[in-house]
C-alpha cells in the first residue's frame, strides 16, 4: 500500500475523531446541567431571604444553604414544581420544633416562604400577652441584649422608635430581643415590638399532617396566626409543603454593592455572618 492509500485511509478516522471531540461539548454541558438539577432537587438548594420575618436569626439579604433531604421529597421539591414525583413526599420526615424550613406558602403554594417550626401535628399552640403557650405551658421568653443591625440598603428601621447609633456612630436598628426556650431545651432568639392583637389568640389545634409555623420577628411576620389567604397570613401548613431545612449562612450583603464597583462586591458582604448553621 502507497503512502498516499494509507493516508486517503486515515482521514475519515481523523473526521470522526474531530466530529466526536465536537460533540463532547453539548454532552457535557448536559451532563453537568444535568448533575446541577439533581444536586439542588435532592441535596442542598440556595434561598435568598427578602424580608425581616425572621430577625434577628436572618436578615434581608442573607443567602442560605436549604438542605432539601430531612424530610423527604415531593414535586415541591423541585425547581419550579415540575411534577416528576408524587404530591405526597416519599421518604417523608416530620419537621422537629425549632426547626426553621422553607416552604410553599398556602393557599395557592407558588412562592417559597421561611418561617420556624413552633408546633406539630396535635400541638395546641396559643399567644398570650406576647407569650407563646404550647399544649397549655408558657414556653420560657427571657429578654436579652437589643439586637442592632446596621442600616443599609437592605435594612431600614421599621419604626423611627428603633432608630439609635452604635458606639462608632454608625446608623443601626436596635430592637428588644428574646431568648425562647422550647420543651426539651432547643433555644432561638426572637423580637418583639410592639403590643399587637395577634399577641393574645385564642388556642390554635393543629391538625394531622400540618405545622404551626412562626416568623422570629414576632410583630412582622404573617404566619399560622392568621387565616391562609393571599396577601395575608399561612394558617396551617400541610407538612407536604416543606421543601426543606435551613442549615448554613453561604453570603451575606447589604445590598450595597455595584456592578460596576469591584471593590463594593466586598465592602457591602456582611463577613461575620457568612457560615452560621441554624
Amino acid at each position: 500500500m502507497t503512502d498516499t492509500t494509507t493516508a486517503a485511509a486515515a482521514e475519515p478516522i481523523k473526521a470522526k475523531k474531530a466530529e466526536k471531540k465536537e460533540d463532547s461539548f453539548p454532552v457535557f454541558v448536559l451532563k453537568l446541567a444535568l448533575v446541577v438539577l439533581i444536586f439542588r432537587s435532592f441535596i442542598f438548594s440556595p434561598f435568598y431571604i427578602p424580608s425581616e420575618s425572621m430577625l434577628p436569626r436572618l436578615i434581608n439579604g442573607d443567602y442560605l444553604l436549604l438542605a432539601k433531604w430531612p424530610y423527604g421529597y415531593s414535586n415541591r421539591s423541585l425547581p419550579l414544581g415540575v411534577p416528576l414525583l408524587p404530591e405526597k413526599r416519599v421518604l417523608a420526615s416530620t419537621p422537629e420544633r425549632g426547626d426553621v424550613v422553607v416552604f410553599k406558602n398556602p393557599p395557592l403554594g407558588k412562592d417559597d416562604w421561611i418561617k420556624r417550626v413552633i408546633g406539630l401535628p396535635g400541638d395546641t399552640v396559643q399567644m398570650k400577652g406576647g407569650q407563646v403557650w404550647l399544649n397549655g405551658q408558657p414556653i420560657p421568653k427571657e429578654e436579652i441584649a437589643p439586637f442592632e443591625v446596621a442600616v443599609s440598603p437592605n435594612t431600614h428601621c421599621l419604626s423611627t422608635t428603633f432608630e439609635a447609633k452604635n458606639a462608632e456612630g454608625i446608623d443601626v436598628c436596635r430592637y428588644p430581643r428574646f431568648k425562647e426556650t422550647l420543651p426539651g431545651g432547643r433555644t432561638y432568639e426572637v423580637l418583639d415590638l410592639f403590643n399587637k392583637p395577634s399577641d393574645d389568640t385564642d388556642p390554635y389545634v393543629v391538625p394531622e399532617g400540618h405545622l404551626f409555623l412562626m416568623g422570629d420577628n414576632r410583630d412582622n411576620s404573617e404566619d399560622s396566626r392568621f387565616p391562609a389567604e393571599v396577601g395575608g397570613g399561612i394558617g396551617f401548613v400541610p407538612i407536604d409543603n416543606v421543601i426543606g431545612r435551613a442549615t448554613v449562612m453561604m453570603w451575606s450583603t447589604d445590598g450595597g454593592a455595584e456592578w460596576l464597583k469591584p471593590w463594593t462586591w466586598f465592602t457591602a458582604a456582611r463577613w461575620n455572618r457568612i457560615g452560621g448553621t441554624f
